[in-house]
């Protein structure tokens, strides 16, 4: 009897049968744990180095892995070169499907069909392509084409429920077929980041981050699991976690700018002052409020005005961040600079936030409150990227909001909405028209 490691090995490297169900086994034997992954990525590694020495058929088994590595412009160049069978041809539907040339996937899954790979399995392949190139009326027809044992697949019911809400369902419906598709398989990553989604929408997120875990670990990269994963840890203060997130997405996608940002991000907070503990002091000092310090009158008056409150937020600022404030010169960037350094600190060493902006504000709000910018609400790292993503820089920006337009940025629930309210109520404000 082979051990697991043995066996995972074995299905990449040895010449022997090579179809669904052996690529399903691997799928679920790297899903089951990262030790695993590691182990068939140097495996595949190993294979791809005898690259020249594969006949056809080990080309099918190299492109497929290395598919399954989310490296879908290698993996679509070996297939090309393969044996030209059903697996090879459905394989390389998936390559195209990632790589978004949907005409290309089309004529791949026919192709597939015709070699001999299951038409039903097939068909749900094009209904997903017909859905993301907008035809929801063919998409629609397809899966009403089809009937018996593939209507009970996890696969099925997930096009189901995500073509329902393409079409604008009822959430509750979209939900059951997404609930139905992970009684089918409690692993189906599609189905899984839609209940995850629902879930955070709810401000469930024990039950969101369960399935984000879930979808995050199957292979190929979930990105949108990986994306909100990484939020979640982030939120959590798991920066680590959130880490290995972004760099899963960048192995697939380098030039993804989403997983680029929040990966700068979360490696500069996984080594930054931020942690505030009792072994920590620096972080203790960058909590402290500036007015325990003796500044000039000007220095202090500029700092309050773009909303420096503690060591931490001062640090946050270049010194071209402070020159750019107004009646802000020279004279007090040296004073201020000489402050920080007597304590082991610098401009610019934590997170930079959005700068301030000016803008035309309500008279009966205190001006100097709306200036503030986000950053001095203490936003939890979800809330505060989603105002970034979105234009929100100052405290004035986001009172003029709704709380249903807020609903509508990505990856902004209910908690979310629920943490800023509060935060504006401890100013004495709140979002528009509540």
């Amino acid at each position: 009897m082979y051990t697991q490691e043995q066996e995972l090995k074995r299905l990449v490297q040895t010449n022997c049968t090579f179809g669904p169900r052996e690529i399903d086994q691997i799928s679920r034997m790297i899903g089951s744990k990262y030790s695993n992954f590691k182990l068939f990525r140097d495996a595949v590694n190993e294979l791809e180095s005898q690259e020249e020495e594969q006949a056809p058929s080990g080309m099918v088994r190299l492109g497929v892995c290395l598919y399954l590595l989310g490296k879908y412009r290698r993996s679509l160049d070996v297939l090309r070169r393969a044996d030209g069978g059903a697996v090879a041809h459905f394989y390389m539907a998936k390559d195209y499907t990632a790589l978004k040339d949907y005409e290309s996937a089309e004529r791949s899954y026919l192709s597939a069909k015709m070699a001999g790979y299951s038409s039903d399995i097939c068909t749900l392949g094009i209904v997903a392509l017909k859905r993301r190139s907008g035809k929801l009326e063919e998409a629609l027809n397809l899966l009403n084409s089809l009937c018996g044992p593939i209507e009970q697949t996890a696969d099925y019911l997930y096009q189901r429920g995500i073509t329902a809400l393409a079409c604008g369902s009822a959430r509750e419906e979209v939900g059951n077929w997404f609930s139905r598709a992970v009684e089918a398989n409690p692993m189906h990553p599609g189905a899984l980041f839609g209940l995850a989604l629902e879930s955070d929408r709810r401000g469930n997120d024990e039950d969101a981050l369960e399935y984000y875990k879930r979808a995050a670990a199957q292979f190929p990269s979930h990105v949108g699991s990986l994306l909100n994963l990484g939020l979640m840890y982030e939120d959590r203060g798991e920066n680590m976690q959130a880490v290995q997130c972004y760099e899963r997405i960048l192995e697939a996608y380098p030039d993804h700018p989403q997983a680029q940002l929040y990966l700068k991000d979360a490696q500069a907070s996984s080594s930054t002052f931020e942690d505030v503990t009792p072994h920590n002091p620096i972080g203790q000092i960058l909590k402290t409020p500036v007015g325990d310090f003796e500044l000039s009158c000007r220095a202090r008056n500029c700092l309050q005005q773009i909303g420096v409150e503690t060591l931490g937020d001062l640090c946050s600022y270049t010194e071209a961040d402070l020159l750019g404030s107004k009646n802000f010169g020279e004279t007090s960037l040296v004073e201020i600079k000489e402050m920080l350094s007597s304590r082991g600190l610098s401009l610019g060493q934590t997170a930079k936030p959005q700068p301030p902006q000016i803008q035309e504000v309500d008279e009966i709000v205190d001006t100097e409150i709306l200036l503030r910018p986000i950053s001095s609400l203490g936003l939890s790292v979800r809330a505060r990227k989603c105002m970034s993503r979105n234009g929100i820089g100052t405290i004035g920006d986001l009172i003029r909001r709704t709380g249903d337009e807020l609903l509508a940025c990505k990856n902004f629930g209910v908690t979310s909405l629920n943490e800023v309210r509060e935060k504006l109520t401890e100013l004495q404000l709140h979002l528009h028209g509540e």
